[in-house]
């Protein structure tokens, strides 16, 4: 296959809201050793996106300037240390960015193979999300089966995901959500759902639970929830921070409730993670959550598809939060 030298891809001139996001010419990327080379069919969008487009999360040193963190098509290229694709493979990767382009490279060990029975859409929809809640809910959060966990975010790409993950393992799972509407779909999900603009979730939890807390808290809301997080804990409970989307920084609050009830505090970023790192939760998605899809369970909730050049307008819709479930880049059919 003798493939292009320049590639279409989406370019922000600079940091700025949706508008500085357009179409520009680019080389195609040449895989390292570890590496494969993915013809982009899909791509999905997410928050960390919309932040580098802002300028406040800049690409890691050595990762492509272009926006886009997963991506599903056909491999096209693989370096030389790759033993397990070859050209032809269907598969959907959490890349270290690079995924708003026709094409895109990706390490092997944070590549998968479309499970049976998806097409290029929906095997594009997982990696970031799943990479993500599996990585915080799971293995950080320690959610086991007979636990319960609040999500906030319900109805986001990660809050669809974590609620029908978590219910799938055996948890009760309560999650937040901005309007009526959203709490209906955060029920038929499996969870719970708390309106958080006409309830104090904190007291929910507490009622819900007959005051006895749940066990673990995803949250990517950040400060103002901090104290409300807290109080939603049962004894021994683990918060887990995955992003601060109204700040990071409290004011004076007192610590003594993580002393007394023994809380555990953690929370992490997916993209500084080494490929090992990344590597490792794609051998457990591989393991325990593909099959759960081959089986037509915990599926990625789609919203709405853009093409590649209407990338703005699909980070307009991210930023009115007014979507359920993912939003999604066509790139090229097949």
């Amino acid at each position: 296959m003798t493939l292009p030298t320049e590639m279409n891809l989406v370019a922000a001139s600079g940091p700025g809201g949706p508008e500085v996001l357009g179409m520009a010419r680019g080389p195609v990327p040449e895989p390292g050793a570890d590496e494969v080379l993915i013809r982009v069919l899909v791509a999905g969008v997410n928050r960390p996106d919309v932040a580098q487009r802002a300028g406040s999360y800049p690409p890691p040193p050595g990762a492509s300037p272009v926006i886009g963190l997963e991506v599903s098509g056909e491999v096209v290229a693989a370096g030389e240390a790759v033993t397990g694709y070859r050209v032809g493979d269907r598969v959907c990767a959490l890349t270290n960015g690079g995924g708003y382009a026709e094409y895109c490279v990706a390490p092997e060990a944070q590549t998968l193979r479309w499970p049976t029975g998806y097409d290029a859409l929906r095997a594009a929809a997982l990696p970031e999300t799943y990479f993500t809640v599996w990585a915080n809910l799971f293995m950080l959060g320690r959610l086991a089966a007979g636990e319960s966990a609040l999500v906030h975010g319900g109805t986001s790409g990660i809050g669809v995901t974590a609620i029908q993950l978590g219910c799938e393992f055996g948890a009760t799972v309560y999650a937040t959500a901005g309007s009526d509407a959203k709490v209906a779909a955060c029920a038929r999900l499996g969870a719970v759902g708390i309106n958080y603009r006409t309830q104090d979730f904190a007291a929910e939890i507490k009622r819900l639970t007959e005051g006895r807390g749940v066990d673990v808290v995803l949250d990517m809301v950040g400060a103002p929830y901090f104290p409300r997080n807290l109080r939603s804990l049962a004894l021994d409970g683990r918060l887990v921070q995955i992003a601060f989307l109204q700040g990071s920084k409290l004011e004076a609050f007192d610590l003594m409730p993580i002393m007394t009830r023994r809380l555990t505090l953690t929370g992490s970023t997916m993209r500084p993670r080494t490929t090992a790192q990344k590597g490792a939760i794609a051998d457990e998605l591989r393991t325990k959550v593909w099959p759960v899809l081959v089986a037509g369970r915990c599926g990625p909730i789609i919203h709405d598809v853009f093409p590649l050049a209407e990338a703005g307008a699909a980070h307009a819709l991210m930023e009115s939060s007014a979507h359920i479930g993912k939003i999604m880049l066509r790139v090229a059919e097949g």
